[in-house]
């Protein structure tokens, strides 16, 4: 049975609004082209071009840069490399970077030492991007090679800990019982090597910056690709010295960043260096294959062992992982403690490891460590339920956890069982056969498979400001940001319904540090931080205008209590008699004001963070048809039940949804970024060669929301589907492959290979 804890606070909300499919009021400008992004926008004098050069080999020195030969070409600016940039950019080894995540990022033009394959080492800024793009392709560098490693295996050896501490990352949970003795001893029993190489995010819009050089001193007006505008203005202001009214950064729209996004990626620096000694307007982009070179989920090897009794209750559960990490930084993941919080084993034992190898730090990628790890403990518990003769959906209720065994402390809320009722009667699950080809359709072997996932569900610090015009209409402003999860809907929907107000009279903004500050788009934390601080803000204003229309004459509000009022219709009015009325527009009016200002915050609740372990939830079941003369695999039929608690917008939410699952049948069919280690470079750095799915590999997705609020992980009662809904995906894929033929692959992309 699910646990439900949270009981919600009394607020008062239109349900005509929240929980409705609204469409996006930013819809229309995005289909006709008016939305404008990075490296779209105009700038107030002419606009100077820059384009990045990058390195060709993996490890080595610059020894000479041939800069006059192309400064030489008529309309060429300037040559930006080490040699000329320590006098300008303030940098210190010692400092750690206060950005997310945590950690001290790749200086950009800071030496002449190479340390990956395609690390930016110059860029020429011209007076047409043509001419940039040229100088560069011409600009002559010659280097020293170094012997360099890229091939983690080969790396394992001078694996270490992950560092304590680390933003973002959780220690693996302490061992319990006795582990090897347990596995010894259970009569079923599996373990197994599950692998993924390299994934890259590859957003749709590449990394771009387009600065506005104002002319009044430092001034600028910075337009970046970002999942978050003030972080990329306290990354610059700290490098640079800058103050934050010499760096707006504005983000209004985000083409996808999915992670890559998290951090200033290092075009950004290299628009602001070039601004700041030309003094010009300039724009920087990075180009497709450099997309390769920022960030991406880490190459990583897992291993599991699981063992149960005669009737399926898990004995043992051992899961370890080894992941790269580049020369300079230590990226950690959380990946193997899901395996703990999900699964209810007496013993258990996990471990993770780093290894260093001559590649770029990876990134947080959607679901950073939860999608690697699902991927794995998934697999290996649908092989654990097939050795201990028990369906796999039953396995995992037997084996279902009522609190977190890793922190020992319930659940704030959790509706995962729900999720397997539901996901599996709406799939037809119960007219599975079990054994392996066991069902055709024609000459193709039909496979079911199924598994599930868990994300945090964790609130970070927020701010909004609520600004309400005697006109009726209000105007909310929060520094978030919009990379395609519906923020502006979602916030205009919190907006509307906290002061009564018809959609159409509200407008949220976001993109600016102009703006209340808030935090990256990232974690699925955005709804419920910044709708809560959006919630508040307007509940202020609501404060100040009950206290103006009880100053009104015969106002039949007066001696109402805030917590004894209701906001509907444009009105405020009574809870117990809704004839005790007045509208919003006749307050202002009668006050003089023309507007009313508020502000509003958010941040998560150290007791609850104390008492409760928190986390969405979902449980997928697929449909694969696998060719058997040619083994090519399609995926028919996706059913995802997710309890992501309340869903403010189920049209965003659900496509929220979709998305993760298009994406978990990419990660499980298409996505490796070869690296090949003779050269130490990605070599499918481009569309055409990393593959991806297209309208043609997708078929039927059906998304069920689970009913859940949840109001201890968010005062909204929110939790978030962002990365949730794409946690089990490919290794439902895995499982449903396996009932069509028979054959386990535990290593990412499953391509035909491995299956002939």
């Amino acid at each position: 049975m699910s646990q439900t804890i949270a009981t919600p606070p009394t607020v008062r909300l239109d349900t005509d609004v929240i929980g409705r499919p609204v469409s996006r009021p930013e819809g229309p400008a995005k289909v006709s082209g008016a939305a404008k992004y990075a490296a779209e926008f105009s700038v107030t004098g002419p606009l100077w071009y820059g384009y990045i050069v990058s390195s060709p080999i993996a490890k080595g020195k610059i020894t000479k840069i041939y800069a006059d030969e192309v400064l030489a070409i008529p309309g060429v600016q300037q040559v930006f490399s080490h040699e000329n940039v320590p006098s300008l950019a303030w940098f210190d080894r010692s400092y750690k970077d206060q950005v997310a995540p945590g950690g001290s990022p790749f200086r950009p033009l800071h030496e002449p030492e190479i340390q990956f394959s395609q690390q930016p080492v110059a860029m020429v800024v011209a007076e047409t991007f043509e001419l940039a793009r040229y100088a560069a392709s011409v600009l002559r560098i010659e280097y020293d090679v170094d012997e360099f490693n890229t091939d983690l295996k080969a790396a394992a050896s001078k694996s270490f800990d992950a560092p304590k501490g680390k933003t973002g990352f959780l220690p693996p949970p302490k061992p319990k019982g006795d582990m090897d003795a347990a596995y010894a001893d259970a009569p079923h029993k599996v373990s197994g090597e599950y692998t993924h190489r390299a994934q890259m995010a590859n957003p749709m819009e590449m990394f771009g910056t387009t600065i506005d050089w104002l002319g009044d001193g430092k001034k600028m007006k910075i337009y970046d690709k970002t999942q978050g505008a003030p972080n990329v203005q306290q990354y610059l202001t700290k490098i640079f010295g800058l103050s934050k009214e010499e760096a707006r950064i504005i983000s209004r729209f985000t083409g996808g960043g999915f992670g890559a996004g998290l951090r200033p990626q290092y075009q950004v620096f290299m628009a602001v260096l070039a601004a700041l000694e030309l003094e010009h307007s300039i724009r920087v982009v990075m180009d497709r294959s450099q997309m390769f070179s920022m960030g991406h989920r880490p190459h990583t090897i897992q291993n599991l062992r699981l063992a149960a009794d005669d009737k399926g209750h898990l004995q043992a559960l051992e899961h370890t992982a080894l992941a790269e990490t580049s020369q300079f930084e230590e990226e950690t993941e959380t990946v193997v403690n899901w395996s703990g919080i999900m699964y209810n084993s007496p013993n258990s034992k996990f471990d993770y490891q780093l290894t260093r190898i001559d590649v770029n730090t990876p990134a947080d990628m959607r679901a950073p460590g939860a999608a690697t790890g699902s991927f794995a403990i998934e697999s290996a518990i649908d092989e654990m339920a097939y050795a201990a003769g028990v369906d796999p959906l039953d396995f995992r209720l037997l084996n279902y956890t009522y609190e977190d065994p890793t922190e020992n402390k319930p659940f704030s809320s959790k509706r995962l069982d729900a999720c397997y009722h539901e996901g599996a009667a709406r799939f037809g699950w119960e007219q599975r056969t079990p054994e392996p080809r066991s069902m055709r359709d024609g000459n193709m072997l039909v496979g079911w498979g199924m598994a599930a996932g868990c994300w945090d569900a964790s609130t970070q610090k927020a701010a909004a400001k609520a600004i309400l015009h005697a006109d009726g209409t209000l105007v909310v402003n929060s520094a978030t940001n919009d990379q395609g999860a519906g923020t502006y809907v979602i916030m205009t929907q919190v907006a509307a319904q906290t002061l009564g107000l018809p959609m159409a009279q509200v407008k949220f903004n976001l993109g600016d540090t102009e703006f209340p500050e808030a935090p990256i788009q990232g974690g699925s934390w955005t709804a419920n931080s910044v709708g809560t601080a959006v919630q508040n803000a307007c509940q202020e204003v609501g404060k100040k205008l009950l206290k103006l229309a009880q100053d009104m004459d015969d106002s039949p509000l007066k001696g109402v209590d805030f917590e004894d009022v209701q906001f509907a219709n444009g009105c405020l009015r009574a809870n117990e008699d809704v004839s005790r009325s007045v509208a919003i527009t006749d307050i202002l009016a009668a006050s003089g004001e023309a507007k009313i200002e508020a502000d509003g915050k958010a941040g998560p609740n150290p007791a609850n963070l104390l008492k409760y372990s928190m986390h969405s939830h979902n449980a997928v079941f697929v449909e694969v048809k696998v060719d058997e003369d040619l083994g090519t695999v399609h995926v028919t039929r996706v059913v995802d039940a997710v309890a992501a608690g309340r869903i403010l917008n189920p049209k965003t939410a659900r496509s929220q949804v979709l998305g993760g699952v298009v994406w978990g049948i990419s990660m499980a069919l298409m996505e490796e970024a070869y690296l090949n280690n003779d050269l130490g470079r990605y070599v499918n750095h481009n569309y055409a060669e990393y593959h991806i799915p297209v309208n043609a590999d997708i078929k039927k997705i059906d998304v069920i929301f689970v009913e859940e609020e949840d109001h201890i992980a968010s005062a909204i009662g929110v939790k978030g589907v962002g990365e949730v809904g794409m946690l089990g995906v490919a290794a439902a894929i895995c499982n449903a492959v396996y009932h069509a033929t028979g054959k386990r692959v535990r290593e990412l992309p499953l391509t035909i290979d491995k299956l002939l």
